[in-house]
């Protein structure tokens, strides 16, 4: 329980229905734990309500959470720190999602492997709203054919069955495991080791990261008849419902993955992967967020928001080929910031100041300062660019997102 508080700590996070945050969680435990730890080992603990937060998606819909409170996180990730060692050795190799040592990358690489086989007909199996659909009696029966203690599993069910607040009103939840909670991770890849073992006895090629699944076969008529009879399967076996508009077969050049995109190189005649178009479009619109003139805030705090934002991007798609991006958007980025530092001089004075402190000669610094708000013209054809040059934003601090991204492929290469 130590280690678990530890870790619930380390991820922060909100807090749940009872108002306890993660810095009021020492002082919590500290009253209550006592009384808690009785309750549970006589099982009339009883959780508390999951609080709905709804996440925006970038097709317009919205992702459901449930934030349990962090007490009940603790007491969660207690139990997936006993039961995980017990389901590891249980589960498909070709599982990546939410287990130690395993990640997207590793997924992607493998599905690199089975291109680069042939197989080259993809089956994207899409579960319509996996984590609010999951049967809880057959995920329980899985739970129980694993641990087999009646204590634990009976805690288990009580946070599946514990139901969820929505703006003030309960709500009882009969189906399905609040994506959100420490245990729910786990306990999909249990339901869905089902779906692996299935899968593995039909001697398919298959990757699947938590409910992403995708199946790679030869021909089309293998696509054809995989999709009908894994749907099938999957609706009668697991009871979970198989979404059909967006289960599709696909051919590698047009399936997005984890975010990533696919193409073959056509002078190394082999599969090789890249951000997604609809990735490289999103970070781009973060990064347009955070350089909108409009927001005010000082330049070194913009600066390490970008920074977090471009390392945490491109360290996820490090094993991508992305140079052309990376280096359009290293330029626009730095046009942008060249704007904002040129806004705020304001008037003609600063702006001759500025200039001439980077370098800019008197007489060229107060021809430009005097050449007004023309922000994109300003700063894309005159000394500005000189002035404040990409050395001189790296000076500032700012990560370029073109030498970040070229030293963190080679690494992923080696």
């Amino acid at each position: 329980m130590n280690e678990a508080y530890k870790k619930v700590c380390a991820n922060k996070g909100a807090g749940g229905v009872d108002g306890v945050e993660i810095d009021e969680l020492d002082g919590y435990i500290r009253g209550n734990w006592e009384s808690i730890k009785e309750q549970i080992r006589k099982r009339s603990y009883t959780p508390q309500p999951v609080r709905r937060v709804e996440i925006p998606k970038s097709n317009g819909s919205k992702r459901k959470l449930g934030i349990p409170t962090v007490m009940d996180r603790v007491i969660q990730q207690g139990i997936a720190q006993v039961i995980s060692p017990m389901c590891e050795p249980l589960f498909s190799e070709n599982s990546y999602g939410f287990r130690p040592n395993r990640s997207c990358e590793m997924a992607i690489r493998e599905m690199l492997v089975f291109l680069k086989e042939g197989y080259e007909w993809i089956v994207d199996i899409d579960l319509e709203k996996f984590f609010d659909n999951v049967p809880q009696d057959k995920l329980m029966s899985l739970v129980h054919n694993i641990i087999n203690d009646g204590d634990t599993e009976s805690l288990i069910r009580k946070y599946l069955k514990a139901g969820v607040m929505i703006q003030g009103r309960y709500e009882k939840t009969d189906r399905g495991t609040p994506q959100g909670g420490n245990l729910s991770p786990l306990l999909s890849n249990i339901m869905l080791n089902e779906l692996d073992k299935e899968l593995e006895k039909r001697g398919l090629r298959f990757v699947r990261y938590a409910d992403d699944c995708v199946i790679a076969v030869r021909s089309e008529a293998s696509a054809k008849r995989v999709m009908y009879s894994i749907t099938d399967w999957i609706e009668r076996k697991l009871a979970l419902k198989v979404n059909a508009e967006k289960t599709h077969i696909t051919r590698p050049g047009k399936l997005k993955y984890l975010g990533f995109g696919f193409y073959k190189d056509p002078k190394a005649k082999e599969w090789k992967c890249r951000p997604h178009g609809e990735s490289v479009a999103k970070f781009r619109r973060t990064l347009k967020k955070l350089t909108n003139r409009s927001q005010s805030m000082a330049f070194a705090e913009r600066v390490q928001k970008l920074n977090r934002v471009i390392r945490g991007w491109i360290n996820y798609f490090a094993l991508g080929s992305m140079k052309t991006a990376m280096n359009d958007i290293d330029a626009h980025l730095r046009t942008r910031l060249r704007v904002i530092i040129w806004k705020q001089w304001k008037v003609p004075s600063k702006r001759q100041w500025g200039l001439q402190k980077l370098g800019i000669g008197k007489d060229l610094a107060r021809v430009t300062a005097y050449c007004g708000n023309r922000y994109q013209w300003i700063v894309t054809k005159t000394c500005v660019v000189r002035a404040i040059s990409k050395e001189k934003l790296l000076q500032a601090g700012l990560v370029s997102c073109y030498d970040y991204y070229m030293e963190r492929h080679a690494l992923k290469l080696c």
